[in-house]
């Protein structure tokens, strides 16, 4: 099985054109880019400029494995609601237009009350947008973190459509202290994207009593924080997932030299099978 390695271009910080082609001089097989805003907003990109990107995107060799719609918002909030879903749906007819077949977003955090009214408000949004994305042959992947991994498999089970995936940031379970490992399997059914990203939780010990005391979660480059990559790329490997390693990189003063690093770092991962280590069998 052959996993590609893409990057988030927008963690660059370059202009959009000058990021798709860093994206290929760094070695990457394709990369994600936010639609939310900019050039890539479906609002500034007529369908010239759509055939445009194509054509751009193939020059270099490259594929888009996936558009970012996060607004910042969730999907928890009916008011919130009545603005993002249009421009949602937008995002999935510019995915369409461009052979995209995933756009990316956050539901915002799920209590664990399957009572809790902000169920029922997202399953509503999603009974909508999901059927809207089926419809249209793309998936919405919501990205893991802010619950545990059980908590949104529970809430992605109450969908009644195929438009609502995940796409798997272990790097946001573990900065939660959440099992970024055994999530793989939890979710197995659900993940149509996965992001490549590390980080830690830091702690402390508080003035009174030497307790344990939270301070922040904190990314950091590949390799350097908590995410166990060889167990992380093996379990995606025993689940039959076959999509991108999309390189996430949200902090940190040298952007373009951590993407790079990143991409390198992914293509040497040793990947555990049980019983050794082999190389990850990522397209070189």
């Amino acid at each position: 099985m052959q996993n590609k390695v893409g990057i988030l271009i927008d963690n660059l910080r370059l202009d959009t054109d000058e990021a798709i082609r860093k994206a290929a001089e760094i070695g990457a097989d394709g990369f994600q880019v936010y639609c939310t805003r900019g050039k890539m907003d479906p609002e500034n990109l007529d369908a010239g400029g759509r055939k445009r990107l194509i054509r751009q995107v193939e020059d270099l060799g490259l594929e888009i494995s996936a558009l970012c719609g996060d607004l910042g918002k969730g999907f928890l909030n009916p008011a919130a609601n009545t603005e993002i879903l249009p421009r949602m749906k937008a995002f999935v007819d510019l995915a369409v237009d461009l052979g995209v077949k995933v756009v990316s977003s956050h539901i915002g955090r799920l209590p664990d009350d399957e009572n809790d009214p902000s169920w029922s408000v997202g399953l509503k949004a999603f009974d909508d947008l999901g059927a809207y994305a089926e419809s249209r042959g793309c998936v919405i992947a919501m990205e893991t973190g802010p619950e545990e991994p059980i908590v949104l498999r529970r809430f992605l089970d109450k969908i009644d459509n195929k438009g609502i995936g995940v796409n798997y940031d272990p790097a946001n379970l573990a900065m939660q202290e959440f099992d970024h490992i055994g999530g793989v399997f939890v979710l197995k059914e659900y993940i149509v994207h996965t992001h490549a990203k590390d980080g830690l939780r830091l702690f402390g010990l508080s003035s009174a009593g030497g307790q344990r005391e939270c301070t922040r979660p904190l990314e950091v480059p590949l390799g350097q924080g908590s995410v166990a990559f060889p167990y992380y790329v093996w379990a995606l490997q025993s689940i039959g997932y076959q999509g991108y390693l999309t390189v996430e990189r949200e902090a940190g003063p040298d952007p373009v030299g951590d993407m790079a690093a990143a991409v390198k770092f992914l293509r040497s991962v040793k990947v555990w099978d049980g019983t050794r280590y082999h190389r990850a069998e990522n397209r070189q």
